[in-house]
């Protein structure tokens, strides 16, 4: 076969070190371990993901303390910086969209899209007005997060989530989940976080029937959605949805079939 004319044929351009990953997963710092399902776990995704810690970023930080900071401080600017300077590196790493580790990540999402010129979807809540178009009027999507009682206006604004659409129950008062997740307790025993999970969800949806639909907020839960579901009958959507759909849009691939 003669060679194509220089400057012909299927050229590609380089702008990167790395390449085929669609998207990239800003990371809490925490050394507890990711069980597959959980998305700080790449074996979680049929696909590549590229994974960035976010260094100073704790559970605690992130989830209890950063809520807590006035929103125009200094102090939360300094905060939320390492999370814009690791959505703009993996920019340039090459992503197609960004996400993060943590669902309490949505009261930045504004900054973090702003500061990229790619797709950004901080939190797993961002599902939550999506779950609630499908539910019969009336009806709520339970939303279990790390932390009920720090999860405020400010997180579901920056989701675009109404408050009158979900109840949220937390995660607090659960000693296994609690000294894993913000005392970054290296041991993590399945059957008890398990049993944990599926019992917070299984008062919530006893407490309050006009719950239709489950998110788990936290990155930590898909693991024991299946047995959420198999407790609660109800569909039960969590963090791997969001990523899925995404990677979808990114990184479309043709159908096949036949007619």
């Amino acid at each position: 076969m003669p060679l194509p004319p220089r400057g012909t044929g299927r050229i590609v351009h380089g702008r990167s070190n790395l390449y085929g990953y669609g998207v990239g997963i800003l990371m809490i710092e925490g050394y507890f371990p990711r069980l597959p399902g959980a998305i700080g776990n790449a074996t979680t995704f049929p696909f590549p993901v590229l994974h960035r810690i976010v260094k100073g970023a704790t559970s605690a930080v992130t989830v209890r303390e950063l809520s807590a900071l006035p929103p125009d401080s200094d102090e939360y600017r300094a905060a939320v910086a390492p999370w814009i300077a690791g959505a703009q590196a993996l920019e340039e790493d090459g992503v197609k969209a960004i996400t993060t580790s943590c669902g309490f990540s949505a009261i930045f999402q504004r900054e973090l899209a702003a500061a990229v010129n790619i797709p950004v979807f901080a939190s797993s809540l961002l599902l939550a007005p999506l779950i609630s178009r499908m539910l019969k009027p009336g009806r709520l999507v339970g939303v279990i997060s790390a932390d009920g009682g720090s999860l405020g206006p400010r997180h579901l604004i920056g989701a675009g989530v109404d408050p009158a659409s979900i109840a949220v129950v937390g995660l607090e008062g659960c000693p296994h989940f609690e000294e894993t997740t913000y005392a970054d307790h290296h041991d993590l025993n399945i059957d008890l976080l398990e049993a944990e999970v599926v019992s917070v969800a299984t008062r919530m949806v006893d407490d309050d029937p006009r719950i239709g639909a489950v998110l788990l907020e936290c990155s930590l839960l898909p693991p024991f959605a299946a047995a959420v579901q198999a407790a609660v009958r109800l569909p039960v959507f969590d963090f791997t949805h969001l990523v899925n759909m995404v990677q979808g849009a990114v990184v479309r691939q043709p159908f096949n079939g036949f007619l």
